[in-house]
């Protein structure tokens, strides 16, 4: 079970978890995820982001910078993390640029210290929105793209409704019923839950 690290402004979940070899990785980096870490005394190998929209990677510069190696689907990119429009909303966003070490595009498996993930490519909430699946644990990371009764919006740049529930039925509600889901935002759920009662893309 990975440890949870709730952070800034819309409540963004960041998660810890250790690896056969014993390094640790850390999945996402909203505000505050350095500091907790740091708090913790663990510096994470790397840093696996499930997309770049700012909530997710306003501390990934300073994650890196404590030694993870970023894991991205796509480049770093200030279209991808939606700073620039949310300032025009007029929310103070300003996210320090990071360079992505490891691109996944295209990939679909990763492994870091004994533990070996499947990655899946579930556009329509990001255009570089990625899930981590973890088998043996029976565990997924699935960023904004599935929610315990919900799914990611759609209406941001890049968003496709259509997209984002075909990609959620065809590559992550296949998955075991048992598999765990660590969502972005809010309290974890499984698959079979969300299989059977997911008004948005359920059975």
């Amino acid at each position: 079970m990975p440890d949870c690290f709730t952070g800034g402004f819309v409540q963004t979940n960041g998660y810890l978890f250790q690896t056969p070899d014993g390094s640790w990785v850390a999945v996402d980096a909203p505000a505050g995820m350095a500091g907790y870490l740091a708090q913790r005394g663990i510096v994470p190998t790397a840093l696996l982001l499930t997309h770049q929209h700012y909530d997710h990677v306003e501390d990934a510069a300073a994650v890196a910078a404590m030694g993870a190696k970023i894991h991205a689907w796509l480049p770093y990119s200030t279209g991808l993390t939606l700073e620039e429009m949310m300032r025009s909303y007029g929310m103070p966003v300003k996210v320090p640029p990071f360079a992505v070490d490891v691109l996944l595009e295209g990939r679909e498996s990763l492994e870091i210290g004994g533990c070996t993930m499947g990655l899946a490519h579930v556009p329509g909430h990001a255009v570089d929105s990625v899930t981590f699946h973890l088998p043996e644990s029976g565990e997924l990371f699935s960023g904004d793209t599935l929610f315990a009764d919900s799914i990611g919006r759609a209406d941001l740049p890049g968003g496709d409704p259509e997209l984002l529930i075909d990609g959620i039925r065809g590559k992550l509600l296949t998955l075991p019923e048992s598999t765990v889901v660590f969502p972005g935002h809010g309290p974890a759920t499984t698959i079979g839950a969300e299989r059977a009662g997911n008004p948005y893309c359920g059975d």
